[in-house]
């Protein structure tokens, strides 16, 4: 039995080759992750902890808060909580699906997709589509959600910006997730690298304002940059303190690309280099 039949994935027997017209490469990828996100919307524990997770967080932390209706820069304490839980489920989204897309490709996957029509490149675009896809449910979910308990931005144009922001900060998270599947390089790996974010989004000031010595360590862990800069358009670096503590200076925009782009090119090395310790081996 073939077993790309058996699962359900796309069955194109006739090989790709430079040749074969755009259209049906795009037919070809565009099926492929159609199939995969349907896949993975209906597996339970990535749909928990991607979508359902970050929007009870919402509702316990900002939805039925008292200091939901207070006003907060830009915006009010709801949309404050609502960016911080969207980056949260982004983030997740794109750690599972970078992890989950390497831990296929060594238990094998490659080789029965190798049947199909499509290709290593196409392969790789497919999963880079559900990635974005997968991040983009927790930003629509939580944004609609929010709006339903209250948030509110001042102006319209807020509510794209924070999510496009919350999106392409995301994709440094596909190499964290890559990383940790080559490093472990088993399906545990996923499993660890999404604990790992619950840590990372704690000192990324995502699920309470920190202050003190504490921030002062978060400002240089990977999510704190792009917190930061999904808060911008509502707090335009202005930092959330509680408590009698003397007020924190401000992240400016440039700290905030700066702290995206070094962990980008961190989690990038991490790959680099446990990729070719693999190959050496």
């Amino acid at each position: 039995m073939n077993p790309t039949a058996r699962t359900g994935a796309p069955t194109a027997a006739e090989p790709m080759s430079s040749a074969t017209p755009p259209r049906r490469r795009a037919r070809i990828l565009l099926g492929y992750a159609g199939w995969d996100l349907l896949r993975t919307v209906r597996m339970f524990s990535a749909t928990f902890f991607i979508v359902v997770l970050p929007m009870a967080m919402f509702l316990i932390f900002g939805g039925i808060a008292d200091y939901g209706d207070q006003a907060l820069g830009r915006g009010n304490g709801s949309a404050y909580v609502m960016t911080s839980m969207a980056v949260y489920g982004a983030v997740t989204a794109m750690t599972a699906t970078a992890g989950s897309a390497a831990v296929e490709r060594q238990q094998g996957w490659g080789r029965q997709l190798g049947l199909t029509a499509l290709s290593n490149g196409m392969y790789a675009a497919g999963k880079c589509l559900v990635g974005l896809a997968m991040a983009l449910l927790p930003v629509l979910a939580l944004f609609f959600l929010a709006t339903a308990m209250g948030a509110r931005f001042d102006h319209a144009w807020m509510w794209p910006i924070t999510g496009l922001i919350v999106l392409i900060g995301s994709l440094p998270f596909a190499l964290y997730g890559l990383a940790s599947a080559l490093l472990f390089r088993s399906e545990a790996a996923v499993s660890v690298a999404s604990g790992l974010l619950v840590l990372l989004a704690f000192f990324g000031n995502l699920f309470m304002p920190l202050s003190g010595a504490m921030l002062a360590i978060a400002k240089f862990t990977p999510l704190y940059g792009l917190a930061s800069a999904a808060r911008w358009p509502q707090l335009e670096g202005q930092l959330l303190q509680i408590g009698p503590a003397a007020p924190e200076a401000g992240d400016s925009l440039l700290f905030s690309v700066l702290n995206v782009v070094v962990w980008t090119a961190v989690f990038g090395a991490i790959c680099g280099l446990a990729g070719r310790r693999r190959t050496a081996r």
